[in-house]
């Protein structure tokens, strides 16, 4: 297959779905091009065309259509001739086309609503509008020519951007239906109303701008979350330097108090890390040596010499923030039924426009002027700008609501249809489950519990076994002081034993411990009730006599339980699917209350989610491991957990990145909350249509309240949209 290339561009006052539209269809037209993304809420093009596609050329194609464009970071990206946009592409290609590129910033600029292009405008019409009213009073005779030039002052541009969207196969644009509006308005003798009508088309655009601006924040103020700069380590002390410029590998000083600079792991030092403007986590998380952090987190009380893992373009956030924007570009199934809706619909009303304009003077008597008046006025109420943005802006807020709190979802579809689930699937290690042991039980038989715990810690001294790890963090919760092991070994499959305080001490299985020293009848007893709670036994022997016992069990998340409720209560069946043994299942779906199925391969896991499909259930399955994957792609919905797989992730269509089970609820209380949005947005589009269009034909309304219909029901849409990025 041949290979093609995959280009990002930022686009500056890209800032309704008529301007998408347009630069979609003015860069498709393009030879070598094959596939063109534009997403209004991230304010983003991706490309991905022949890699000797000439890519000033596509630069200068959107520059003329009236926009600015820069180039994103990411902008090369190989793929395959019949792939899509891969989201997670990242090497760089196409220095055919990079060569031809002029240099850019990275990003628009950003600054105040008065000093954009396009407020620099309003004002500069609005100015004029008053000057003419100023004129039409002292000097009434030519009142119409102020009005007049009023108006070109603000239509111009108008009229330029109308032209040049259909020279490149978008005719039916706002600005092409504007532009015969007001000229129409100044034939029939109404430029003052032509003039009023530029200017309210104007701040129409200007608010949809700033509210378009807002939208595109809310997910990119993350990035601000990361400092620009770090303390290097070097072999002279520590050196500040931009955080943009670690690479993989460096070790930085992290003091108490800043938010660290980069994704890493934790080489000395132990602190409590805020975790709130990441993962929304309210308390402090204790982490020590080897334990994982991420850039934007706040570092506590200590100092901490951290790895760095993840260059700046990769760090967590980043990821999250191109992920968004990425979703944002891949259309809804609802947003592209209005999009094919809007295809026809605008021709349509320029028939209807023209019929109304005609018919009555022609066949029924009616006055010229006034049934053209009402055409124009109608030729602006039928554009279709609230309408084809009802989906997107909900969608875009909805998208970066999630991502803020850890919900990422991978497109419009995706969000769409978690609304439809009806039946979730969970594995049990990780995802309903921490996901690693924990001590559970410690049994006194002969010692103290306290003295059981010590003697079985000290052993497990520098142990890397998860269960020995286990113990070790229970000893260190408790604050117990470990005494000194000499002679210690490990015993394959049995256990380990040293010697401490003289005292000969073994820790291993029941069965090795029984091999060693006779366990009572009672003991056995105790023993097996722990073992049918799914929990891991170790028993601990001190010389020649059964100290004691320590049960260990990877325990459900703390939220599991609340989790799996919130979805009973909305009617959604729930269901476990793991690989573990039934008994250690049945124990944890008993404490959970859910339906266990164990003893499971990848592909038994696979089966399972097509049986219940052909129930006729839709489906999602939550898992976070390599043998996850299967069952991940055959779902309606796969949706990964947090700290999962590359896999998994790679595999599924949403992402639960901080863990909490809780979040599949959440995740499908978002989708429904999105399409009851929608649905008001359409409704609010076209009730506003719909009785301007009615009070026009009357006589009761004219041309300025007809373009509120449109750029009113804009504002108001986008705005309604916004509303989702508070939940």
């Amino acid at each position: 297959m041949a290979s093609s290339v995959q280009t990002r561009f930022r686009i500056d006052g890209l800032d309704c779905a008529g301007c998408a539209t347009k630069v979609d269809t003015a860069v498709r037209r393009m030879p070598g091009v094959e596939e063109v993304a534009v997403s209004v809420a991230a304010g983003t093009m991706t490309v991905r065309h022949q890699g000797t596609v000439n890519l000033g050329a596509i630069e200068k194609k959107v520059t003329a259509l009236g926009y600015k464009i820069f180039p994103a970071s990411d902008r090369h990206t190989p793929t395959k001739a019949n792939g899509c946009c891969s989201p997670d592409a990242t090497h760089a290609a196409g220095e055919a086309g990079r060569a031809q590129m002029p240099a850019h910033d990275d990003v628009p600029r950003k600054g105040a609503w008065w000093q954009s292009k396009k407020g620099r405008l309003t004002l500069v019409c609005a100015g004029a509008l008053v000057v003419a009213f100023a004129i039409g009073k002292l000097a009434p005779a030519i009142a119409p020519l102020a009005f007049v030039a009023a108006m070109l002052v603000g239509l111009a541009p108008i009229a330029r951007r109308a032209v040049m969207g259909a020279l490149e196969g978008a005719p039916f644009s706002i600005e092409t239906l504007m532009t015969v509006a007001a000229v129409g308005a100044v034939l029939i003798n109404a430029a003052e109303e032509a003039a009023t009508v530029v200017f309210l088309f104007l701040v129409g655009e200007l608010l949809e701008g700033v509210a378009a601006g807002k939208a595109r924040a809310s997910i990119q103020s993350l990035t601000s979350l990361v400092p620009k700069s770090a303390l290097l380590e070097q072999a002279r002390g520590t050196r500040e330097v931009p955080a943009e410029n670690l690479a993989v590998g460096d070790v930085i000083l992290v003091r108490p108090g800043d938010r660290i600079s980069a994704d890493g792991v934790i080489v000395s030092g132990e602190s409590g890390i805020d975790e709130a403007p990441v993962t929304g986590e309210s308390t402090p998380v204790r982490k020590g040596v080897d334990a994982e952090v991420f850039a934007g987190t706040v570092n506590g009380d200590a100092a901490l010499r951290v790895r760095v893992t993840a260059a700046a373009a990769d760090n967590t956030i980043a990821r999250v923030v191109k992920l968004v924007e990425e979703a944002q570009e891949s259309k809804a199934p609802t947003e592209r039924f209005i999009d094919r809706f809007a295809r026809y619909y605008t021709p349509g009303v320029v028939v209807v426009a023209a019929l109304i304009a005609v018919i009555p003077p022609l066949l029924f008597g009616g006055e010229w002027q006034e049934w053209i008046y009402k055409g124009l006025a109608i030729l602006l109420i039928g554009c279709p700008c609230a309408l084809v943005i009802s989906t997107p802006a909900a969608i875009a807020a909805s998208l970066s609501s999630g991502a803020r709190r850890g919900l990422l979802l991978k497109g419009g579809a995706v969000l769409e249809n978690l609304r439809t689930i009806t039946a979730v699937a969970f594995d049990k290690t990780g995802t309903l489950t921490e996901g690693r042991p924990k001590v559970t039980d410690i049994v006194d038989f002969s010692l103290s519990a306290a003295d059981v715990l010590t003697f079985a810690a000290a052993l497990e001294t520098g142990s890397s076994h998860p269960l020995g790890k286990a113990i070790l963090a229970r000893a260190t919760s408790d604050n117990r002081d470990l005494p000194p092991v000499t002679g210690a070994k490990a015993l394959g499959g049995k256990g380990i034993c040293g010697t401490i305080g003289g005292k000969q001490v073994f820790l291993g299985s029941p069965k090795a411990a029984d091999d060693r020293v006779q366990i009572s009848v009672n003991q056995w007893d105790r023993i097996k009730a722990l073992s049918e709670e799914g929990k891991t036994v170790s028993v601990l022997i001190v010389d020649d006599g059964i100290a004691g016992a320590i049960a260990m069990r990877d325990e459900p998340r703390a939220d599991a339980l609340a989790g799996l409720k919130a979805l009973a209560l909305t009617g959604i069946k729930t269901v476990m699917l793991t690989g573990d043994n039934r008994q250690t299942a049945a124990a944890i779906g008993k404490q959970l209350g859910i339906e266990v199925r164990a003893d499971l391969l990848p592909e038994d896991k696979q089966r399972i989610v097509t049986e219940l499909q052909r129930q006729g259930l839709v489906v999602a399955k939550v898992g976070d491991g390599i043998n996850d994957a299967p069952a991940l792609a055959a779902a309606n919905i796969g949706i990964a957990m947090g700290g999962g797989t590359d896999v998994a992730l790679e595999t599924a269509d949403a992402a639960i990145l901080h863990g909490r089970v809780g979040d599949v609820a959440a995740m499908i209380g978002l989708s429904k909350r999105t399409m009851a949005n929608i649905r008001q947005n359409i409704t609010i589009a076209l009730g506003l249509k719909a009785v301007f269009l009615a009070t026009t034909v009357l006589g009761l309304t004219g041309l300025w309240p007809a373009i509120l219909a449109d750029t009113g029901a804009t504002v108001l849409v986008t705005m309604n949209a916004m509303r989702l990025l508070r939940v």
